[in-house]
């Protein structure tokens, strides 16, 4: 397939730039069309937490993607964003990250970046609508271990600026969506980032937590984590890596 149509709509203000581009998505909009917004007024992540960052000080936009995949591949959708920052990031400002499965992308142990995917169905589509939020110049409340790019490496960048380099990126990825050696290469790309792999992590999840190590992930993208010599999938959950079993403490 060819890259997609890329339409940026810009909003000085909006409640949620996932909520406002799932509407459109509900409403047929075509592939390509992109939320990006100097504030939101309701923010949030994973799980439903609340987020807010001062205006313009943040990258915050969704981007609505149709991809011929299975709802079960949806992390590889997240990972296809995740990694188009991550590359624009590095080519943009010089910024080295990793990514921390499923949804970050880490400066060291501080969080500079996370994504937060959903799914919309009508009829016999799955649309995917991804947002991202990228620190340029805030590194969010001191409670939370968090940089910025202005934080981290010096620099001062434009979100419209790395947006761009964001979609440039995601062309090419995108395509790879689209065939099964795409996806197998994708998935290499994304293992080899995520420095979730090899760690000692804890999985929390509604229903509890389960602690192993993290070996891998799978053709869909899930991650893999030894639990006491067995092997278990997680397709969902948030991921501390464990420093010290005795303490707990965790990024």
């Amino acid at each position: 397939m060819s890259a997609p149509n890329w339409r940026v709509q810009h909003f000085e203000v909006v409640d949620s730039t996932n909520d406002w581009l799932r509407a459109q998505a509900v409403a047929n909009a075509p592939e390509g069309l992109v939320a990006l917004a100097d504030f939101q007024s309701a923010g949030r992540g994973r799980l439903d937490r609340s987020w807010e960052a001062p205006a313009g000080s943040s990258m915050l936009c969704s981007i609505l993607l149709r991809p011929a995949v299975a709802a079960d591949d949806l992390q590889l959708v997240v990972a296809a964003v995740a990694l188009s920052a991550r590359a624009a990031i590095a080519r943009l400002v010089g910024l080295a990250t990793t990514l921390k499965w499923p949804n970050d992308l880490m400066v060291g142990d501080q969080k500079l970046a996370g994504l937060l995917a959903e799914l919309v169905g009508i009829g016999p589509e799955v649309a995917v609508v991804v947002g991202i939020g990228v620190n340029l110049t805030f590194a969010g409340p001191a409670a939370v271990s968090s940089t910025s790019v202005l934080d981290a490496c010096a620099v001062t960048i434009s979100a419209r600026e790395l947006l761009d380099g964001v979609l440039i990126e995601l062309a090419g990825r995108r395509e790879q969506l689209e065939s099964e050696a795409g996806r197998a290469s994708l998935r290499g790309e994304y293992e080899a980032a995520l420095a979730t792999i090899g760690q000692r992590v804890r999985v929390e999840q509604r229903a509890g937590a389960v602690v192993g190590v993290a070996r891998g992930v799978d053709e869909a993208g899930r991650l893999v984590v030894d639990v006491d010599g067995r092997p278990q999938v997680f397709a969902a959950g948030d991921v501390v890596h464990v420093r010290n079993e005795g303490t707990g403490a965790g990024v």
